[in-house]
């Protein structure tokens, strides 16, 4: 049976339902029996998604949209103060909501594990989502991306257990207060919204603040994940796990062996006996993601070779290193990675894949804000493939910035004895692409924009 729908959210409308966060909680809010509506800016695959669960799904914004007697309106930071449909509800008098505090009141009737980090959120509650399922817990969840197998970024289950990816983005993971939280890495991003390492810190204090008493934090082996729990280890009702391949982690990763597109991993949970499973994804940041969810998993007393055995069910999730196909001898990748160290990571990942093979990357920057900040490490990165095509930035939520352009990438993977193309006419990518790449090759397009909807037109003048 379905819990009670939060006050207020019985006849919710959502600004930008399309989006991964938002239609998670628009789909969890359907599966539990309210009647949700809302506007996104085109169709889409989630849109279509949506309406196969009763929601209706209006494609641009407008005042109109919003019907009178609409409960709440849920926004996410990304919708501007202008928008009609906001506009709509403050005449109307309809309260507005964010998705955090959305989220975070449907979490409130479950056992809940809240994954947080710069980089590795959405594979991690990925990983515990599957395996749990698998388990036959039947778990509610929330993730950032597409789940390979379940093919959904958010459903509710009958289970106890509530897996929420938090977004540390906007500060809105500060708003849950989870049994057991993990935090995987913790790195300055988000440029537009923290200034400072010390900003960061603080958002991440005040997050891990608000499990309650009794609760257990999880930190990866990253030198600000374990400088955020040296801040926080001052608390005598808070467990702390480590996690990571040092001799000073709880939960120990003994061994990682690459086997192609898996991974071997053996870990020691608390010096105990060595259990081995597999990573369905190739890379050393996928193992750490895995054993840190089983760490967590273990925290809320399942059983940890049953569990370990489970995460084998993991295949992946939507735009992390998800194969999109083959041809012509080419096999097509997609990557989310769009920090320095994502990128880095996975660029690795797929050089220990490729072996002889080539590695060639088309790489479109995200935001303004983050190349300015991190340009000339996003072309360090691209140095490890063998070739890349650079885009335009991807201005997503914001404006320009005057002077900061890809060309700032591009001039910083050259001298970083990077072969670069620049193409300014996404249009032509795939074309390009096509004339590049010989068989054997791996192509990996990678970005947090819309990069991802070249792979299949990549594919499809390969094959010609």
């Amino acid at each position: 049976m379905a819990p009670a729908i939060p006050a207020a959210m019985e006849r919710p409308h959502f600004i930008g339902i399309g989006g991964a966060g938002m239609s998670g909680i628009a789909k969890i809010l359907a599966q539990r029996g309210a009647k949700v509506a809302g506007s996104d800016a085109k169709e889409s695959a989630t849109a279509e998604a949506l309406r196969a669960l009763g929601v209706t799904v209006h494609i641009g914004h407008a005042a109109a949209h919003l019907a009178d007697d609409a409960t709440a309106v849920v926004v996410s930071s990304a919708i501007r103060a202008d928008n009609p449909e906001l506009a709509r509800a403050a005449e109307l008098g309809i309260p507005v909501v964010h998705r955090s505090d959305a989220l975070a009141a449907l979490m409130r009737s479950r056992s809940t594990i809240a994954v947080a980090g710069t980089h590795g959120k959405t594979t991690t509650t990925s990983m515990l989502a599957v395996a749990l399922t698998e388990l036959g817990l039947d778990p509610s969840y929330a993730i950032g991306g597409d789940l390979a197998g379940p093919g959904t970024n958010a459903r509710h289950g009958e289970g106890e257990i509530f897996v929420a990816e938090a977004d540390e983005s906007d500060r809105s993971f500060q708003k849950y207060d989870p049994n057991v939280a993990i935090v995987l890495n913790v790195e300055l991003d988000h440029h537009a919204n923290y200034a400072s390492m010390d900003e960061i810190y603080e958002s991440f204090e005040a997050f891990v603040a608000k499990i309650p008493a009794g609760g257990t934090l999880v930190v990866g082996e990253h030198a600000g994940a374990r400088e955020l729990a040296a801040r926080v280890g001052g608390r005598d009702d808070l467990e702390i796990t480590r996690v990571g391949e040092g001799e000073d982690s709880d939960v120990r990763i003994l061994s990682i062996t690459p086997k192609g597109m898996t991974s071997e991993v053996t870990v020691s949970l608390w010096g105990g006996d060595a259990i081995t499973f597999t990573v369905s994804v190739p890379g050393r940041h996928y193992a750490h993601n895995a054993a840190a969810a089983l760490a967590a998993g273990v925290h809320m007393g399942i059983d940890p070779a049953e569990l370990a055995r489970s995460l084998t069910a993991y295949t992946g999730v939507g735009r992390r290193l998800q194969l999109k196909g083959e041809a012509a001898g080419v096999q097509v990748i997609d990557s989310y990675a769009h920090h320095p160290t994502e990128m880095t990571a996975d660029l690795e990942a797929m050089r220990g894949a490729a072996g002889a093979a080539r590695l060639l990357v088309v790489f479109q920057p995200h935001l303004f804000s983050r190349t300015q900040e991190l340009g000339k490490e996003m072309g360090d990165a691209l140095a490890l493939a063998d070739a890349s095509v650079v885009l335009d930035i991807y201005p997503a939520r914001e404006d320009p910035i005057p002077g900061i352009t890809s060309e700032l990438i591009i001039s910083a993977a050259r001298a970083a004895g990077a072969d670069v193309t620049a193409v300014h006419d996404k249009e032509t990518v795939p074309e390009v692409v096509a004339g590049m790449a010989k068989p054997g090759d791996l192509v990996l397009t990678m970005g947090a924009g819309d990069v991802t909807d070249l792979g299949p037109r990549i594919l499809a003048h390969l094959s010609k």
